[in-house]
């Protein structure tokens, strides 16, 4: 059986991360796997997290089973935290392995609820995206989002393409810092997209990954808050990999929003059934720590701090990387950790071979992985390349 089995490609982003690694050299830079890093070049564990698994550490007194929903006061912090006041009974959610297992939760929730149905994704988009709806087998539809090229929104073809979707069909977007162009839609565009949504009877797939990266915690929501205010039913996966520092933990978060409350208990109902299937339960402790965080004054504002460092440091390193190259200025105007560079492949795999500076082949850049000193060169080494 096993001499059977297909060569599957690596996934390309951790694969070029790992050639990075075994880099011999000192000085180089690393912005392919999307981690923020501080400005020591380091992922660091967030005092806030370090201090709940401290208070974990001397209060947990079992480690049995939690149920296929997961830690439910991890759930309806995070519901309050990323979607605000909702009546309770028209949103229900779960836990899950980060915010990849709550895409994927909701693609086998959507394919079991309606499996001819269609998921329309915007290009470009998460790498991860794609495979995921591909394994799950859904069909896939496209529209253009970014033009990476002329490093231009495009609205009106999104609008477009989304006008041949049919009455129940899933349109994924991305709620906030964009991935992988940095660039997210405006609130009224929002509610351009909402209204399109409504009125061909479309379901959002809402994936939140970057909640306080771009503007702020509620400024982040806004674009997720009216479409959920104008649409029927929706799923909102959320991850607390990046704001938590809570990569390797897994811990995300899969909501489902209706105006029908019958029907949403029935698909949270569903979402613990398949979630038994594929992991049986989610690993509980990084959800224990942000519930920790969450429900406690001190550590909130503790982690508030932390988030709010995070994200103003990008904004620095945005803002020089822009300055050092005005042909890419709207570097400085876009949010998260995340951009896009017009680069050859040539480009790409000369800057890695000649400069150390590994950058994914699509011209992703994770600003996150650059450090103020590393700039100069990143920016000199970038301009004479292209």
């Amino acid at each position: 059986m096993f001499q059977a089995l297909p060569d599957l490609p690596a996934d390309a982003v951790l694969a070029l991360a790992e050639a990075c690694r075994n880099d011999p050299r000192r000085d180089k830079i690393d912005l392919s796997v999307g981690v923020y890093r501080n400005d020591n070049g380091v992922t660091p564990v967030l005092s806030a997290v370090k201090a709940a698994e401290h208070l974990l550490l001397e209060g947990q007194d079992t480690k049995s089973y939690v149920s296929p929903l997961g830690d439910t006061k991890f759930v309806s912090l995070i519901r309050e935290l990323a979607i605000g006041n909702i009546e309770v009974d028209r949103l229900g959610g779960v836990q899950t392995p980060g915010g990849g297992g709550a895409v994927r939760l909701a693609c086998e929730v959507i394919k079991l609820a309606a499996p001819f149905s269609r998921i329309f994704v915007g290009l470009p988009t998460w790498g991860n995206h794609i495979p995921i709806f591909e394994a799950v087998g859904l069909e896939i539809g496209t529209y253009t989002y970014y033009d990476v090229i002329s490093q231009t929104l495009r609205f009106d073809e999104m609008l477009s393409s989304l006008k041949s979707a049919r009455r129940g069909d899933i349109v994924l977007l991305h709620a906030t810092c964009h991935n992988p162009s940095g660039t997210d839609l405006s609130l009224d565009q929002w509610r351009a997209i909402a209204q399109l949504v409504e009125e061909r009877g479309l379901i959002p797939l809402i994936d939140f990954a970057y909640q306080g990266f771009g503007d702020g915690l509620e400024q982040d929501r806004e674009g997720l808050e009216i479409v959920l205010s104008s649409v029927s039913e929706a799923f909102v996966a959320y991850s607390c990999s990046k704001n938590f520092g809570l990569y390797r933990e897994r811990t995300g978060a899969l909501f489902v929003y209706g105006t029908n409350p019958v029907s949403v208990g029935r698909t949270v109902q569903a979402m613990a059934a398949l979630a038994r299937v594929n992991w049986s339960m989610p690993p509980d402790h990084g959800a224990a720590v942000v519930g920790t965080i969450l429900s406690n004054t001190a550590l909130r504002q503790d982690w508030l701090r932390e988030l709010t460092t995070m994200r103003e440091r990008i904004l620095k390193i945005r803002a020089a990387v822009g300055r050092g190259m005005p042909e890419f200025s709207q570097l400085g105007a876009q949010k998260g950790m995340f951009s896009t560079l017009p680069l050859h492949s040539a480009t790409i795999d000369r800057l890695r071979k000649d400069d150390a500076i590994y950058i994914v082949g699509n011209g992703r850049i994770n600003l996150a992985g650059l450090t103020t000193d590393d700039v100069p060169r990143f920016v000199d080494s970038v301009r004479r390349a292209v």
